[in-house]
């Protein structure tokens, strides 16, 4: 069968992309933008791609496609699209496609969640590596130890990120409804994608859309410590379920809990320590939820902590670029004021009274809208200085800002952003970079900068 994925630099449909050649389908893609890492990954396993949604492709490179194959970035009024429905032409949601086509066979684990869902699903995937049951995966980004975010193995195990953003056009529900997971962690849920979603109630009710698809013989894994995820659970539940959370936390029933120093407990029962190379808190709770998760596919406590020992983290996940002069650059995919302070905390933990330059380009829809803005210098107040890229944003930065007491510079020009830190960054700084795009390239820009 031949597929052409429209979309298909996403890290999801990208991940459909390397799933459907791996089955031993044809497939071909376009996208707006064609560039890396997906574009260099997708072009490594021999899929041609050509950049834009003309109507072209129907007569080149989509000429007698089976099936199109329809991201969400994908809306009506698209060149191609229009003509695709024009001509009659079968066509699909990646996630309704995924089901029918692979998970319908597996046992689907599942990560959901506002934050860590990349990390925690390439966490999970890794300790069913290790425990040799050599899972398939579709990860929202690029684990360091498998060097792909996806592949197919003959494995009935499917770890895949569950994400709630809507599907396609045609079908506004959240995507994860579609996986019908036996295994699911709800790691966490807060308000994001205000382009899609009212208020939080919205979100809350998509997370229970999912609950409802677990069968009873299959185990929610959720953040004990959420009031929003247990107003998901009090509308119904008819799965097991296995909370997780801080020890120091008062006040909540959980089943998993995890202390300061990594130590972690089941039932009141220690299990072992933590110790890994990831960074701050919540990867503490990822990693939990990652080892929960893995028991109820028989994996032992101690052979997950055994291969989180040697986890290497995920690519733009507080993964280091560089060292310049003994200045630091990280990348991070941090879009949300949580994301932001956890990423930012996890940093100053390993780094202690090291200057902490935090490089900010609000670049997602809720970034964008500003709905967040309020939220921004709390998150990014443990920063010793803060630079903010501001081009194409509607909304007063200046203004936002304003509490963090001068340390922060708002910048329209990549280039006068990147001669600003270079003269400021002195040795013994950490430059973090934190942005859901490319932003530029400004990571090899500035430590290029740094070098000279």
């Amino acid at each position: 069968m031949h597929l052409h994925i429209l979309g298909i630099c996403g890290t999801f449909m990208g991940g459909i992309a390397a799933i459907a050649q791996a089955a031993g389908h044809r497939v071909t893609g376009c996208d707006a933008n064609v560039y890396p890492p997906m574009s260099t990954q997708l072009q490594s396993l021999g899929i041609a791609l050509t950049e834009g949604f003309g109507s072209e492709q129907l007569q080149g490179i989509a000429r007698g496609a089976d099936v199109f194959v329809v991201g969400n970035v994908v809306s009506r009024g698209n060149p191609l699209m229009e003509a695709v429905l024009d001509a009659g032409h079968p066509y699909i949601s990646g996630p309704q496609w995924l089901y029918e086509n692979v998970l319908r066979d597996c046992w689907v684990l599942a990560v959901a969640g506002t934050h860590g869902k990349t990390t925690t699903a390439a966490m999970l995937a890794w300790i069913l590596e290790r425990a040799g049951l050599d899972p398939s995966f579709v990860i929202g980004g690029v684990p360091l130890d498998f060097g792909v975010s996806a592949r197919r193995t003959r494995s009935s195990f499917f770890v895949i990120e569950a994400d709630e953003y809507d599907t396609a056009f045609f079908d506004k529900r959240s995507k994860f409804v579609h996986y019908r997971p036996r295994t699911a962690i709800l790691n966490n849920l807060e308000f994001d994608h205000a382009d899609i979603f009212p208020d939080l109630s919205a979100i809350e009710t998509q997370f229970h859309h999912l609950v409802r698809t677990v069968p009873s013989n299959g185990r929610l894994i959720v953040n004990g410590g959420q009031t929003s995820i247990a107003r998901v659970l009090a509308r119904g539940c008819w799965s097991e379920v296995e909370r997780f959370g801080f020890a120091e936390v008062p006040g909540t029933d959980q089943d998993w809990t995890i202390a300061v120093d990594g130590s972690i407990l089941l039932g009141g029962a220690a299990q072992g320590t933590l110790t890994f190379a990831e960074r701050g808190r919540h990867n503490q709770l990822n990693a939990a939820a990652a080892i929960a998760a893995a028991r109820h596919v028989g994996v032992p406590v101690a052979q997950s902590l055994a291969a989180l020992a040697s986890f290497r983290g995920v690519r733009r996940r507080l993964e280091t670029r560089g060292t310049v002069r003994g200045i630091t650059v990280y990348d991070d995919f941090a879009h949300h004021p949580t994301a932001i302070a956890t990423t930012i905390d996890g940093v100053r933990r390993a780094v202690g009274a090291s200057r902490i330059l935090a490089v900010l380009e609000p670049r997602s829809n809720t970034m964008k809208l500003g709905t967040m803005k309020a939220a921004l210098p709390e998150s990014l107040r443990d920063a010793d200085r803060v630079y903010c890229y501001a081009a194409n944003l509607g909304w007063d930065v200046a203004a936002a800002l304003s509490p963090l007491d001068g340390k922060t510079e708002i910048h329209t020009d990549l280039g006068a952003l990147i001669e600003s830190i270079a003269r400021d960054a002195r040795p013994g700084d950490h430059v973090l970079v934190m942005s859901n795009g490319g932003f530029g390239g400004i990571h090899d820009k500035l430590l290029a900068r740094l070098a000279s």
